[in-house]
């Protein structure tokens, strides 16, 4: 019997898909730590509503709680939070002093705001996101504490979980200053992923080992360019890890060149990378590198001795010419890597840090304008329907209306998957978490039962964040807990049918036609993209320009990123239903035309390194390149390339 495997619709896929890795224990730990030690100070002390504020605060602030360094962190979890406290004053103020047509319409014009904000990035879209709960908690929760005592035990909540990540260890190495193990895991990671790239090239696991070094170059970036209370880095420690991710970056060209040539290496050409991964982990000294395996390449070890390279040279092995002058690079920068490792000083970042403007106008762009309209809709048509039932008393004793627009705002946020994965998600955690909370609401003492229930929540969140639908359950949860020790009734059903509006208007309002282009997200990302990567392209090319390293390298970082976003939205929107998926049918071909263009504008820069002049190959390359991203962005109505093309 032969049985047919059925396909699985790509939004469907996305519900079931989860996150794996290691279990965060020091993240768990933060979270046990967090709202319930909070909300039982409150209860002890007999101020139970002001531990309930304190604990919503923390528990937002959970919820942003990812993998990182410390620097990261402040930003991460800070920005959000003071967005938060903003929105917990406003909503306060318009819930006590205005009417429910007004209160509609300065929640809905703060949607439009937060909306468009959003579009800046991750951090800008988390503090959107709190900026809109907050102020539909505010609105809606009857508290008796004035706005501003709202808003400030908000922060004090957000600023509990902030001093905990930055006082508690947050990986399992801590070899020297601990305060920088964050940034150290990740600089390491960059040195692994360059190892795997050079293990795979020539096979079919290439490109997918490219895109993991460009993921961890990006991470590793962020991580050590956190905000700073001074210009540069300070201490010797976070000196040493600017200098060790700042020599990964001519490794990574090289391995880059080596995967672009199509052919395998020795094996022993990761063995470098991989010592070096070692190093910046334990502290230790790395040992003899590789020595050099191809005619020509330098091999003059210098430094102390901490690092070197082996005097043991191997035979030399044939190789395709092709390929020589990335071996060549791979192994002058394992040299470079060598030296900076043992004077462990460096500053530069190799990144361009993004200008009022420029955030101003990804604002005010079509990804913005796009995405704050329909939050605005989303959010407004919430807050009136949920005006509309509490005034109609079908709330009966429980007079908490924001679970609606609360809901509405989680689910209108991209970043958590496709319009209808955050519908089934969201819809199923809720289901599951009140039912869940029902239940246990009955055999629980109170209040204790329900503190130590807030105290699991929160620590189970870190690891519920793999899957939308169990986060939301465990959200449930712990909101429900929250309510029921400030006083309220058991309200799991209200809850239940309150989110099965919001779903029912997000679906509707996610499919209306709005103002502007379908998309705009997938476009502007792409747009920015293609200048990127022409930008890079020209800078290579162009004469005088060619070794001029520095600044070879910030760009092809910027190419990189930018091709990494553009990706992230297209296979988003590749996932939603198909009256929008189609709005962005043909740009996954451009992005993977634009992929190969950086890669193999990062080819020509090693060719060019070793010898001042381009291959045939690689010129033929660029041209095939540029006619084929000039077709592409017409199929996909994106017009013609904003920058001429250059001649190769």
């Amino acid at each position: 019997m032969h049985l047919t495997r059925l396909a699985v619709p790509p939004w469907l896929a996305h519900a079931l898909r989860a996150q794996r890795g290691p279990v965060p224990w020091n993240a768990v730990l933060r979270g046990a730590l967090a709202a319930g030690p909070l909300l039982l100070v409150a209860v002890l002390s007999g101020r139970t509503p002001l531990g309930v504020i304190a604990a919503l605060g923390a528990m937002l602030a959970g919820i942003n709680d990812r993998p990182g360094s410390r620097r990261v962190a402040v930003e991460r979890l800070g920005v959000p939070a003071l967005a938060g406290a903003t929105g917990l004053l406003i909503g306060s103020y318009a819930g006590q002093h205005t009417g429910a047509v007004t209160l509609t319409l300065v929640l809905t014009g703060l949607g439009l705001f937060a909306g468009g904000v959003s579009a800046v990035g991750p951090v800008a879209s988390g503090a959107g996101t709190q900026l809109l709960v907050a102020s539909a908690i505010g609105a809606g929760m009857p508290l008796p504490e004035p706005g501003w005592v709202r808003a400030l035990l908000f922060l004090g909540g957000a600023g509990w979980l902030l001093a905990l990540r930055l006082a508690l260890p947050t990986t399992a190495v801590n070899a020297g200053d601990y305060r920088f193990d964050g940034e150290r895991d990740a600089v390491a990671g960059v040195y692994d992923a360059v190892a795997r790239l050079l293990l795979a090239a020539g096979g079919p696991d290439a490109t997918r080992r490219r895109v993991a070094l460009t993921a961890a170059l990006d991470q590793a970036q962020d991580a050590l360019d956190g905000p700073r209370l001074r210009r540069y880095a300070s201490s010797t420690a976070e000196r040493r890890l600017h200098a060790q991710y700042a020599a990964a970056l001519p490794l990574a060209e090289a391995a880059t060149a080596l995967a672009w040539s199509g052919e395998a290496v020795p094996a022993r050409a990761a063995e470098g990378p991989r010592r070096l991964a070692v190093a910046v982990r334990t502290g230790a000294p790395t040992g003899p590198l590789p020595a050099p395996a191809v005619p020509g390449a330098r091999f003059r070890p210098r430094g102390s001795g901490a690092a070197s390279t082996s005097d043991a040279r191997p035979p030399v092995r044939r190789t395709a010419p092709s390929v020589v002058p990335a071996l060549r690079a791979l192994h002058d920068a394992l040299l470079h890597a060598a030296e900076a490792f043992d004077r462990g000083s460096g500053n530069v970042l190799h990144a361009r840090r993004r200008t009022a403007v420029s955030l101003l106008r990804t604002a005010l762009g079509s990804a913005g304008r796009e995405y704050g309209i329909r939050v605005a809709l989303c959010f407004g048509a919430s807050v009136a329907v949920a005006q509309a039932l509490h005034h109609a008393r079908w709330y009966g004793n429980h007079p908490h209306w924001y679970w609606l627009p609360a809901t509405a705002v989680f689910l209108v946020k991209p970043d958590l998957g496709p319009l209808a994965s955050r519908v089934l998600c969201r819809a199923a955690g809720t289901v599951l978490g009140a039912v869940a909370f029902a239940g246990l609401a009955l055999v629980l003492p109170r209040p204790e039962g329900l503190v130590a229930l807030v105290a699991v929540s929160g620590a189970l969140i870190p690891v519920a964040t793999r899957h939308f639908a169990a986060q939301t359950a465990v959200v449930t949860v712990l909101v429900l807990s929250l309510v029921m020790v400030g006083g309220e009734p058991q309200a799991s059903w209200n809850r239940i049918v309150e989110t099965l509006l919001a779903c029912a208007i997000v679906l509707l309002v996610g499919h209306l036609p709005t103002l502007g282009q379908r998309g705009g997200t997938v476009r502007a990302r792409l747009t920015r993209a293609t200048e990127a990567a022409d930008v890079y392209l020209v800078h290579v090319l162009s004469d005088g320009t060619a070794r001029d390293r520095t600044g070879r390298w910030v760009l092809r970082r910027e190419a990189y990123r930018a091709l990494a976003e553009a990706r992230a939205s297209i296979d988003l929107a590749a996932a939603e239903l198909p009256a929008l998926a189609r709005h962005s049918e043909g740009t996954d071909g451009l992005a993977a035309t634009l992929e190969r263009l950086v890669d193999t504008t990062t080819a020509c820069a090693v060719q060019l390194d070793d010898t001042g002049r381009l291959t045939p190959e690689h010129s033929d390359r660029i041209a095939e390149l540029l006619g084929e991203l000039a077709e592409g962005r017409e199929r996909a109505g994106l017009g013609a390339a904003p920058v001429p093309p250059v001649a190769v």
